[in-house]
């Protein structure tokens, strides 16, 4: 509701958003017949048996309706899902892996790129790299800043990647959100969204929770107007955010706002 997605006419249809994670739970009712495209570069299937990013892929691209009586809880209802497995169902990942797949969601121009992931680590330039080639071909990648209440991690603190910090429901950044480098902030404390099956849905917190909120409006924005790719659509989330009174190094330029 904070992100005005209830409000927005616009489903990111005709949108392709790639989540960089730990796959999908493929059979989960709520996403049955939507378009999904599904790479791992883990060695592992795309069944996501971990389920963070089942959980983030529900916030960025969930359905309007959910199955039964869950309520709404994904923003980019009709959007394309491109689900690359880059973490393993530990949890882990290599950046080799990780790089592949931001190559990957590239390749196949993907409009958004969503990464809830990272370490406490320096400007990485391969990551740097990585952003500026989505920039030049028309994708964003956003990125979450952290939770180690420390300085954003890589990749969020490449200055090509967009970084996400996480809000929570009072509008107060959360205690465990890193701050610095941070380009927007979204909802990240508590936040329902589908997990794999049997359970289906489950609440998780962190700025992973905050970057797909992100995603899924950003990929609202894209479909309403083919001018808004890249840096475009950078420029949009940020110059569109709900501004807070509050330092832009703990919630950048505010809350993320759908059109």
């Amino acid at each position: 509701m904070a992100c005005r997605v209830p409000a927005s006419r616009r489903t990111g249809a005709g949108i392709r958003v790639a989540v960089l994670d730990t796959g999908l739970d493929l059979g989960h009712p709520d996403f049955a017949g939507r378009q999904i495209a599904g790479q791992s570069f883990t060695g592992e299937p795309v069944q996501d048996r971990h389920s963070h990013g089942t959980h983030c892929i529900g916030t960025a691209c969930g359905p309007k309706s959910p199955a039964g009586t869950a309520p709404r809880y994904g923003i980019g209802s009709r959007s394309s899902i491109y689900a690359g497995k880059v973490l393993s169902n530990s949890g882990s990942g290599a950046t080799a892996g990780v790089l592949a797949g931001m190559n990957w969601a590239i390749a196949n121009r993907c409009e958004v790129i969503s990464m809830s992931l990272g370490s406490q680590a320096p400007v990485q330039a391969a990551y740097t790299a990585a952003g500026r080639a989505a920039l030049a071909n028309g994708c964003l990648i956003v990125a979450a800043a952290g939770n180690a209440a420390a300085a954003t991690g890589a990749p969020a603190n490449s200055p090509t990647i967009l970084s996400v910090a996480s809000l929570d429901q009072t509008l107060t950044p959360s205690s465990f959100s890193n701050s610095g480098k941070v380009e927007i902030a979204a909802p990240g404390r508590d936040v329902f969204s589908s997990v794999p099956r049997p359970t289906r849905y489950g609440t998780k917190s962190g700025t992973s929770m905050a970057t797909p909120h992100v995603a899924g409006c950003a990929a609202l924005w894209a479909q309403s107007s083919a001018s808004l790719r890249g840096p475009q659509l950078w420029r949009k989330l940020l110059s569109s955010a709900r501004q807070l009174p509050l330092p832009a190094g703990r919630v950048g330029a505010g809350m993320v706002q759908a059109p």
